[in-house]
């Protein structure tokens, strides 16, 4: 079933809702299976634990920010 272009225009202006609440379902059904997650905070990857404990794994570089359609090389 086809659908019109302002329907389109609706569901893509939802597509960030959706990946966020996507991204969360599975960090905590990943958890929930007893199994551990990596996250960044702050510059930090961080292990956490089913239990709630939580592990500094590494310190990151920070990110570099990019705009629409700039070009950069990568050294």
């Amino acid at each position: 079933m086809p659908i019109d272009e302002e329907a389109m225009r609706f569901l893509e202006e939802h597509i960030p809702d959706l990946a966020d609440s996507a991204v969360k379902q599975a960090y905590w059904a990943t958890l929930a299976s007893g199994n551990n997650v990596l996250i960044c905070e702050k510059g930090v990857i961080i292990e956490v634990h089913p239990d709630g404990t939580r592990k500094s794994i590494k310190q990151v570089s920070p990110t570099v920010p990019i705009l629409k359609g700039q070009r950069f090389k990568i050294q």
